[in-house]
Order: structure tokens, then sequence, then C-alpha cells
């Protein structure tokens, strides 16, 4: 049986006032809240200063992809300002994911701060296989270029990857229990897609392996925030279906 996944929750608002009264009405409920490039990029490493003295952990998710030693810089920057996981672009090959982790670890043994889980992302859940083709000599289906990307981020010394739920369950097959499964494009029974492509019910994903739930809109768009994220560990909770093993 699968177990329960945690919910990330995604700070994807216009202003640092936005968030911290989402993490502060939410802090209860969900641990884990999303710095995704909006936000950073407007108020910067403060925002994770501020969420952390909350007593919430950031899932920091800048997806770095750029030369090996720009990203390792980058990696270690991160993990001085105290983010417990964070986000690479696994097309960004196996030595730049090397050096990711390798400054991961440096890092956290010159400071003494818990070394964050670096989880890389295989395919974007807005890009369907057409989508894949349109923007490269990729031919191929989602799943295969996934399970690719995969196993070379775990080569590579990452703790995970992530993956629309559409991938999980061969993920999970292929690769075992261990690796770390962070699942964006989560969609309640009833929510709209968006601009999301690959998406699934939160029951799904938990069914299908995942270790994390990123969940923005349907949150932090809904009249009353907490009750929709209570609504969704409601239904997590709920009977589950047969897992991957």
């Amino acid at each position: 049986m699968a177990a329960k996944p945690e919910i990330i929750a995604a700070l994807d608002v216009e202003s640092r006032d936005d968030a911290l009264s989402l993490v502060g009405s939410l802090r209860g409920t969900i641990g884990y809240f999303k710095v995704g490039s909006r936000l950073f990029t407007a108020e910067g490493p403060r925002m994770i200063d501020e969420i952390n003295n909350m007593g919430a952990s950031v899932f920091l998710d800048l997806k770095f992809h750029d030369i090996p030693a720009t990203v390792a810089g980058a990696v270690k920057a991160a993990c001085a300002i105290g983010v417990k996981m964070m986000t690479l672009h696994t097309c960004g090959g196996v030595d730049m994911m090397k050096a990711a982790a390798d400054a991961a670890a440096e890092t956290s043994a010159k400071t003494g701060l818990p070394r964050p889980l670096l989880v890389g992302v295989t395919v974007l859940t807005s890009m369907a296989s057409q989508d894949l083709s349109a923007v490269s000599c990729y031919e191929g289906d989602v799943e295969s270029l996934v399970l690719r990307r995969a196993g070379k981020a775990l080569e590579a010394g990452l703790d995970g990857i992530v993956s629309s739920v559409h991938e999980t369950e061969a993920i999970r097959k292929k690769f075992g229990d261990t690796p770390v499964i962070v699942t964006p494009g989560i969609r309640p029974v009833g929510s709209a897609s968006g601009d999301q492509k690959r998406i699934a019910t939160p029951a799904a994903a938990r069914d299908a392996g995942s270790d994390y739930l990123v969940i923005g809109r349907p949150i932090y768009q809904a009249p009353y925030p907490v009750e929709a994220a209570e609504a969704i560990l409601a239904e997590l909770l709920e009977e589950q279906g047969p897992s991957y093993a």
C-alpha cells in the first residue's frame, strides 16, 4: 500500500506579504512551501529566511541549468540559506548534476547545516509528447525520456526526481523505493487544469508512489486556502488503491 505523500504548497503569488500570509495560515496544516522563480526574483533570499523563521521548510524550485561550475555555486548558495529541497534540470547533464550533488555535500560538511534534497526535473508537466518533438529532435514518448533522465539523475548522485504522476509508477518499478519523487500537476477532482497537461488527482499520485505533491492554484486561489488544503489531506487519507509494488 502506498504511503501518504507530503504536500508542498506552491507560493506562486505576487508578493512577500501574500506569501507570508499563506505560510502563516497553512503552516499548521502543511510543512513544506515552494518558492519558485517568480517569488524569488521579486523578494530574494530573505524570503527563505522568513519562511524558515516561521518554522516551515522551503522547497526552492529554481530549476538550475547551466555549466557545472555555475550550478555548483548556486547550489552552495541555496544550501547556505537553509533550503530543505531544491530542483535542477536533468537535461543539464550528468556532469552538472554531479557537481551539484558534490557542492551540496561539501557545503553541508562545512556549515553543519543538513544537506538538502536535490531533485532533478525530467519533463515539465506543461509538456506532452508533441511539445517535445516541436522543440527538439526527440520523437519518443514522454515516459521513455523521463526514465532515461531519471536514471542519469540517480547515477549523478541526486536524491530523486520531479515527474508527473503518469510516469511515477514506471519510475518506481524501474528504480524501486529509494528515489524521492516530487509530483507537480496535482489537481483535486473538479479543479481546472490551467496550463498543465499531464495532471492527476492527489489520490492517484499517492497510489502511484509519489513522496511529495506540489499543489499551487487549488490551494492559494481557493476562497479558503486552509479548508482547501485540509480537503486534499482528507482525500489522501481515504482508502488507497493498489500500490506500485
